[in-house]
């Protein structure tokens, strides 16, 4: 008698759910979603307000430029979407967050949902953390909202579910996926371009030295690019 195949639900809180649409229709993400590996929703936080107007911002208490997320709406969509004996996890894009890594991804492609609110204007009204378990930032940058932010977390956690990337040698090869260090030098045909040559080795058949060859370049190219990931782990 086989398992059940696990299906990872994305629900996803903006603004502008337009804005996001059109990202999941297209190329792996669709393709998983159309063989029933991942489901992906977009909710509009207006729908989970209470007054004519659908307001989902006010002023902030304490003065100060900007607008604030009201906590209620926020509340309501996630106790609306929540699912039933799912495992679930509600993120929070937020500049002010823990900075997400494929080790977060990682973690979260476990769970049976995921529900991630997408911040907007100065942010969101701290008692929204009340009932967030993680909130993530995918950089040391502001943007206008979370919107992208939760597309990016979308992404790199789907990819980790099994099936969603036909081949599963091209995670486990990715940067970051097992060591802190940055993905291999990558080659295809044509063998000679503008006189630059594609490594012998590569060539050679030799699969023991293409593994040594490329463990080397990964670390050559980490320590030029991010040494800092090198220092952070001894």
């Amino acid at each position: 008698m086989t398992s059940e195949r696990k299906i990872l639900s994305v629900d996803i809180v903006t603004l502008f759910p337009e804005m996001l649409a059109g990202f999941f229709e297209v190329g792996v993400l669709k393709a998983a979603r159309v063989a029933g590996l991942i489901q992906i929703r977009l909710h509009n936080l207006r729908d989970f307000t209470d007054d004519a107007h659908h307001q989902v911002d006010d002023r902030p208490y304490g003065g100060g430029p900007g607008m604030v997320l009201k906590v209620e709406p926020l509340h309501r969509a996630v106790e609306a979407i929540r699912q039933p004996q799912a495992r679930t996890q509600v993120l929070l894009t937020s500049a002010q967050g823990q900075r997400f890594d494929q080790a977060s991804a990682k973690a979260l492609s476990g769970y049976d949902q995921l529900i991630v609110l997408c911040g907007r204007y100065e942010g969101v009204d701290e008692r929204t953390l009340s009932f967030v378990d993680r909130e993530l930032s995918i950089g040391d940058y502001v943007l206008c909202g979370g919107d992208l932010a939760a597309a990016v977390i979308s992404e790199a956690v789907c990819r980790l579910v099994p099936g969603v990337v036909g081949d599963a040698e091209s995670v486990s090869t990715d940067s970051f996926y097992e060591a802190p260090l940055l993905g291999v030098p990558q080659y295809t045909r044509p063998p000679v371009f503008n006189g630059l040559a594609v490594p012998e080795v590569l060539l050679s058949g030799n699969h023991e030295q293409v593994a040594t060859w490329r463990r080397e370049q990964a670390l050559k190219k980490t320590l030029q690019n991010r040494p800092e990931l090198l220092r952070r782990n001894g």
